[in-house]
């Protein structure tokens, strides 16, 4: 977890950091489309994926065959270990078996993939059971605690207020400001922003699902939560972010390179009156947490040929004991991922001989 007890680098403003933080969870900036596309019915008054991806582009640049966000990462390896906490709440064999192999994504929230490192101060981790009976349970995480806003429809217009001006090339200084001022739901993530301290590697970071879902038992009870996982790592005190450009792959091989790194599955159990289906949200107050489990992460391999670069990490394919919130952001996900997946995926790509080392 990072170490909040020494001062961090200079922080940027809030305005300045915003702008840089347009594309969080880009992926999910295909959402405003999303209900129309999984429900067959394009309206043409209705946002599309295609149109939403263009927009990405627009912001983020053109980089083929690379995910529209999170475009540079690194692969991982390991597997899950249950503690057998969550059995009780849940029937999905993952928290019963003994082990699960697991393969993961560790990225950047950026549709750059030369981004340097110390470009954003969030990092994202992506994650694939595979249970002994043939099904799978995919989730994506990200460092900060909510996200900006709860409904697809907002985030397009967030997007929006990030693109740059065809005139200057940057984003107009008074659009993104006008944006939250029009959203106040978006002031606990503009809380978040404001204190956000990167840390010095993926290995010591807490990662937050965000989302709500459900853990149904074997009986049918179904009990809401949020999960999330906490490092046994922690920086150093005094660490802060490198400013380099590829500081956070290196670090996660040669900290592999010494042993797995481990963190810990927390399960956080709803309250009444907790939000289930808008992420931009905090519960409040007192929860009761199930330790789930340890992940376990034995190695790493380069996008470029290793075994996460492929991985649609779409956050509705979920085993039996686990079902989606009536979040609109999860229904959104699935579909934007599918869309920026076929892409991608029909592009020549220079990611099968990308460089390690991350251009100017």
């Amino acid at each position: 977890m990072v170490d909040h007890s020494s001062p961090p680098r200079p922080p940027l403003s809030t305005a300045s950091l915003i702008a840089r933080l347009a594309g969080i969870g880009a992926v999910v900036a295909v959402v405003a489309g999303a209900f129309a596309y999984v429900n067959g019915t394009l309206d043409p008054q209705r946002l599309r994926p295609k149109t939403l991806v263009n927009a990405l582009e627009t912001n983020n640049g053109l980089h083929p065959g690379f995910r529209r966000n999170h475009a540079k990462g690194v692969c991982v390896a390991g597997y899950f270990e249950s503690s057998a906490e969550a059995r009780a709440y849940s029937s999905a064999q993952v928290f019963s078996a003994a082990k699960t192999p697991v393969i993961g994504r560790f990225a950047l929230p950026s549709g750059n993939p030369y981004a340097p490192d110390s470009s954003v101060p969030i990092r994202s981790f992506a994650l694939q059971f595979s249970q002994a009976n043939g099904q799978q349970w995919r989730t994506g995480m990200n460092s900060m605690p909510v996200f900006p806003v709860g409904t697809p429809e907002a985030f397009y217009q967030m997007l929006k207020a990030g693109a740059p001006d065809p005139a200057t090339g940057k984003p107009n200084p008074a659009s993104m400001p006008a944006f939250f001022a029009a959203h106040p739901e978006t002031a606990p993530f503009l809380a978040w922003v404001k204190t956000a301290k990167p840390s010095a590697s993926y290995a010591t970071e807490t990662y937050n699902g965000i989302n709500a879902f459900y853990l149904v038992s074997a009986d049918g009870k179904r009990q809401a939560v949020r999960w999330g996982v906490v490092p046994q790592s922690q920086d150093a005190a005094g660490d802060t972010a490198p400013s380099g450009s590829d500081f956070l792959e290196k670090d996660l091989v040669q900290r592999l390179a010494s042993g797995p790194l481990r963190w810990q599955l927390n399960m956080t159990l709803a309250n009444p009156g907790d939000p289930l289906d808008d992420a931009s949200k905090t519960w409040a107050g007192e929860h009761k947490v199930l330790n789930a489990g340890t992940l376990v992460l034995q190695s790493s391999q380069p996008q470029a040929d290793g075994d996460c670069r492929d991985i649609n990490f779409d956050p509705l394919i979920l085993p039996s004991g686990i079902q989606a919130s009536n979040d609109p952001l999860l229904a959104a996900r699935s579909a934007a991922y599918a869309s920026s997946y076929v892409r991608r995926a029909g592009e020549v790509s220079p990611l099968h001989s990308a460089p390690q080392e991350s251009k100017p």
